[in-house]
């Protein structure tokens, strides 16, 4: 894994409109476009960390990508190892496992290919369409976790 710094953190908008209406509709179980309320133990406190989220299915296993890059959700997952997804009243614990930059070109490709129109000016104008060596070249920036539900 990289241990590149970049992030790109959300705008006023994103924070505050965006992501609240996502995570409310997908609190009451109606998921736009694959998303999740991913619930994560912080790091540090321990306490229960939410985020909207998109889980992406792919060759038949389940994948989180984060487009903004390093953000607190993917530290908090690397130190607890997995946590759990909400859609609704249902939550399903996972374990994860992150994903090596050199097996992530696929799966990116196929996550701007499904949210590109959401996701994709944080991908640096790389796309679905892109060159393997154009995604490999920003494989650091985004990690991408295999996720296995336990339960």
């Amino acid at each position: 894994m990289s241990a590149s710094a970049h992030v790109k953190k959300p705008g006023w908008f994103t924070v505050n409109v965006v992501n609240r209406s996502v995570a409310w509709l997908t609190r009451r179980g109606l998921s736009i476009w694959g998303s999740r309320v991913l619930a994560v133990r912080g790091r540090k406190s321990g306490e229960w960390r939410r985020t909207p989220v998109n889980l992406m299915t792919f060759e038949g296993g389940h994948y989180l990508v984060a487009p903004r890059g390093h953000v607190q959700w993917t530290h908090n997952m690397r130190a607890a190892g997995g946590g759990e997804l909400h859609l609704g009243k249902k939550a399903e614990a996972f374990t994860a496992v992150e994903v090596s930059d050199d097996d992530k070109p696929a799966l990116l490709r196929a996550y701007l290919k499904r949210w590109k129109a959401e996701v994709g000016v944080f991908f640096n104008g790389v796309g679905p369409e892109s060159s393997d060596e154009e995604l490999r070249r920003i494989a650091p920036d985004h990690p991408v976790f295999r996720i296995t539900m336990t339960q």
